[in-house]
């Protein structure tokens, strides 16, 4: 292993990227390719599946840049994207009404006609050639209502284009994201995705023409939007994005190498100049041994961070400190929340530690973690705010906690009959669903956003990543946010 000089990774962990604005072209050299992300881009899997920060927003980004996709195409050439897929969007967080309806124009639109309807209008819309009498159609609705009432001449058209995509050797891909921004209520999301997955199951029948949904885990109930004959052929292909620790630190290698000189000694010297195939379709794609071979990895990241998180060993290693400090009930962890808390333990390192021996001090490390989390419970607030009224409540109190003293913060405070009756009022976008069944159903509602964890002997945990960022405590953990 090389040296590594402390001030020069110090101000490459600075530099590491944030994520681009949604619908920004990505630097397609920040373009990393884990495994089940590779999986997941075939045209063929219609649902993809990520908590947030997984990446599902950056690949509904980037699959729009035609180099991305061309290197996807030379890199992994079983994945069925290259040059010659052409890629349409059917939703996404950014207005864009020539491509797709807004969320307050496909609610009006489904006071008229079904979701499935509605979104196959979006798909011949985006495959309609000109001339067609569809393209005649200045707005949704009048779109929408030309394919209900000519059915026939919609299939036709998606028959013809499909075989002329089949000539060219080419294939068109409609990518969805963003469907938790498409209503403010659970009913009125599961019908409109429902609706969607049936469209897909509908392309199905083509050869070149396929449908992309990218969905939050919490909105993937299949007994709420796979209630539809013959949805098992769809959901039978799902694949979720996932982020094992060697691959989050893949990324962090990925990013380094292209942010410093530094980052690019590291990767180089931690691969001892091997090179390994991370392609699992049989291409050809050597990168750096060290992008999945943990051994390599916790030897480089000892020379960034140290060895111990502490003194000696008795608060753990850095290495698998952090992800495991940033997980949520599931061991899950966010790319986005990995790379904030080392960019803000390297800002911490040099404003505090400055002549540190090592590029990150264990203290730093504790409140890149501590900054994280703050990120977490934001990104949290903005799609659940109701989620913050009740983990707020709760300030001050220290777990794993019998759920009975959860109880009993929440009655002193009032807490669920403010809830409740802000939902009465539809003041609260996408409010907790088991709300009517008092205490016990918003456990449920929070254990199935991996906030909560139910133990073995009923006691209630919270990982750090959540219970930091909203000031509860945990004997030996991480210090909670003041």
């Amino acid at each position: 292993m090389t040296d590594v000089d402390p001030r020069e990774m110090r101000t490459a962990l600075e530099n590491l990227p944030h994520e681009t604005s949604y619908g920004e072209p990505t630097p397609v050299g920040q373009v990393y390719f884990p495994q089940s992300h590779l999986k997941a881009l075939h045209p063929d899997v219609a649902l993809v599946k990520g908590m947030r920060g997984a990446g599902k927003t950056f690949w509904w980004s980037a699959l729009q840049d035609e180099q991305v996709r061309k290197l996807i195409g030379e890199s992994h050439e079983r994945t069925g994207i290259d040059h010659r897929t052409e890629l349409r969007t059917g939703f996404g967080v950014r207005p864009a009404l020539d491509d797709y309806p807004s969320k307050d124009v496909l609610g009006h639109l489904l006071q008229q006609v079904d979701a499935r309807t509605t979104w196959r209008a979006v798909q011949a819309w985006h495959l309609a050639p000109h001339g067609h009498p569809l393209r005649q159609n200045e707005d949704w609705v009048s779109r929408v209502n030309y394919v209900q009432g000519n059915p026939e001449s919609i299939d036709r058209m998606l028959s013809e284009r499909d075989q002329e995509l089949v000539q060219s050797d080419r294939r068109v891909l409609v990518i969805y994201d963003a469907l938790d921004r498409s209503a403010d209520d659970w009913r009125s999301m599961y019908s409109i995705i429902r609706g969607l997955i049936q469209t897909a199951l509908d392309m199905r029948s083509y050869r070149r023409i396929r449908v992309k949904v990218f969905l939050r885990t919490d909105q993937f109930e299949r007994a709420q939007i796979g209630n539809f004959p013959d949805a098992s052929k769809v959901f039978s292909s799902a694949i979720e994005l996932s982020w094992p620790r060697q691959e989050i630190y893949g990324l962090l290698w990925h990013l380094l190498a292209e942010v410093s000189p530094s980052g690019s000694d590291i990767v180089r010297s931690g691969s001892d100049g091997e090179q390994r195939n991370l392609s699992t379709d049989g291409a050809a794609r050597n990168s750096p041994a060290i992008y999945l071979d943990e051994t390599r990895q916790r030897r480089a990241f000892q020379a960034i961070a140290g060895e111990w998180m502490g003194r000696g060993p008795k608060r753990g290693v850095p290495y698998t400190w952090i992800p495991n400090h940033l997980s949520d009930t599931e061991g899950k962890v966010s790319p986005r929340s990995f790379i904030a808390a080392l960019r803000a333990a390297a800002t911490d390192t040099r404003e505090r530690y400055p002549q540190h021996e090592y590029a990150l001090h264990y203290e730093s490390i504790n409140r890149g973690v501590q900054k994280a989390s703050e990120f977490r419970v934001a990104e949290l607030g903005e799609d659940y705010p109701w989620v913050g009224q009740l983990l707020g409540d709760l300030k001050g109190m220290t777990v794993p906690c019998d759920f009975h003293g959860i109880k009993d913060r929440w009655q002193e405070n009032g807490t669920l009959s403010r809830l409740r009756s802000a939902v009465a009022q539809e003041n609260v976008r996408l409010p907790p669903s088991r709300i009517e069944d008092g205490p016990d159903g918003v456990r449920a509602d929070l254990e199935s956003l991996n906030v909560f964890h139910r133990m073995h002997d009923g006691r209630v945990n919270i990982p750090d990543v959540f219970r930091v960022g909203y000031g509860l405590g945990r004997r030996g953990g991480v210090q909670p946010v003041r």
